[in-house]
């Protein structure tokens, strides 16, 4: 049984989220999602022969709260 884990981030696009990027390297993940002026989030994903099992939001960032006004 193959278990792993890496960093995700994912960005909103309109009414979806979709995945950008993922990283093994929490420093790496963290930069990135950093440099990132749209909503998002970094989350570390846990997977079980290929399947999630376990995920954990780590920071969401951008416009959380809505839209403009």
């Amino acid at each position: 049984m193959a278990r792993w884990e890496q960093y995700e981030i994912w960005v909103q696009n309109g009414a979806k989220w979709e995945m950008l990027a993922s990283f093994k390297d929490f420093e790496l993940a963290s930069g990135v999602a950093r440099n990132r002026s749209s909503r998002m989030k970094l989350m570390l994903v846990t997977y079980e022969d290929g399947t999630v099992v376990n995920k954990d939001v780590i920071a969401e960032l951008g416009n959380t709260r809505g839209g403009p006004t």
